[in-house]
């Protein structure tokens, strides 16, 4: 199961924070490189952090958005045989069908913001695809 704290799993190096630092500490070598101010650098650096905040809230979403699945899975209610207690499932079940494309799309989210996040943190001239 994915960690509460960004949706995504931390790599080898350690926790996401620490690689996401690292990420900008290469950036602002990078733009360094190319001649760009530090002020500027450090600002695409900031942009990025920011913008990598916001990938951190978009996966926190998602993770409560597994929290109400789990929820709504111990509420079908498999005893209730009336034609009510069918109804009921039936409708649990699009309700939940319905969350879980919302919960996978806020997934895909995270990785494009993240993308967006490393892209920021790039010079205009360096723009990654």
């Amino acid at each position: 199961m994915r960690p509460v704290s960004s949706g995504m799993p931390p790599g080898p190096g350690g926790s996401v924070a620490v690689q996401d630092m690292a990420v900008q500490d290469m950036a602002v070598q990078d733009m360094a490189v190319l001649g760009v101010t530090a002020a500027d650098a450090l600002e695409c650096a900031s942009r990025s952090y920011e913008v990598q905040q916001f990938a951190a809230r978009v996966a926190r979403c998602a993770d409560e958005a597994d929290a109400v699945l789990a929820a709504l899975a111990r509420l079908e209610l498999q005893s209730w045989q009336s034609p009510a207690g069918r109804a009921y499932r039936v409708a649990l079940s699009l309700h939940a069908a319905a969350l879980h494309r919302s919960r996978d799309a806020l997934l895909d989210a995270v990785a494009v913001v993240l993308r967006h996040a490393r892209n920021v943190a790039q010079p205009a001239d360096r723009m990654g695809p």
